[in-house]
């Protein structure tokens, strides 16, 4: 039952925490179509490949670290992380803005998260079998002031600047294209009490990161 009570706390910290990033990206962005950098098209990730299959995501792979299925979130409801272990949840907001978001609760797939380093390839795999590369090129730790408060301000583990919710989201989300990885940190037997966001820009062809980090 303590268990159960951690994981249900544990959830309701990444779902809190997402429906309110949504609200401010919103806030405080244009339009997914005037966002500066965002793809002209969204074929990318919604749209249907010339085969005829749906271009969505199926699978993410890293050697040695996580392979893990892909679900989609209802249409609707940007606050939906999957319960499953092996499976990480695409958020659809990022998607309206070109970048693809992938959650998954610290509990289950989002403990591979912390793992990731620097340098590794991120494999995305797609229903109708194409393949993106991307290479790790951040590594993000924050702690939630408040970590019951999906509002609260987040301290950087690295430098201890304070940044709010919105100004992470911008952060980790907008810019060129790339992947998050999100999920929470836990502490001291708090499953909310900080946040995780690895990100990743797309590889070259010769496999090594493709242009400058968007965020810096």
């Amino acid at each position: 039952m303590k268990l159960a009570n951690r994981m249900y706390r544990a959830a309701l910290g990444v779902v809190s925490m997402l429906l309110t990033l949504t609200l401010v990206f919103s806030a405080y962005l244009p339009a997914a179509a005037s966002t500066p950098n965002a793809p002209q098209s969204s074929a990318k990730l919604t749209g249907r490949s010339r085969r005829g299959q749906p271009h969505v995501l199926s699978r993410v792979h890293v050697a040695g670290v996580l392979a893990l299925g892909i679900v989609q979130q209802p249409v609707g409801d940007t606050g939906f992380v999957s319960n499953a272990d092996d499976v990480a949840t695409q958020f659809a907001t990022a998607a309206k803005y070109g970048n693809i978001g992938l959650l998954a609760h610290d509990y289950l797939a989002g403990r591979s998260f912390s793992q990731l380093v620097i340098g590794e390839t991120v494999r995305l795999i797609y229903r109708d079998g194409e393949v993106e590369d991307f290479v790790v090129s951040e590594v993000l730790r924050f702690q939630a002031l408040q970590p019951e408060n999906p509002w609260s301000s987040l301290r950087n583990l690295d430098n201890h600047a304070l940044m709010t919710a919105g100004q992470v989201f911008t952060r980790v989300y907008a810019g060129k294209h790339h992947v998050t990885f999100q999920t929470c940190i836990e502490k001291l037997g708090n499953f909310s009490w900080g946040r995780l966001f690895v990100l990743a820009m797309p590889a070259g062809a010769d496999g090594s990161q493709e242009g400058p980090d968007p965020q810096r």
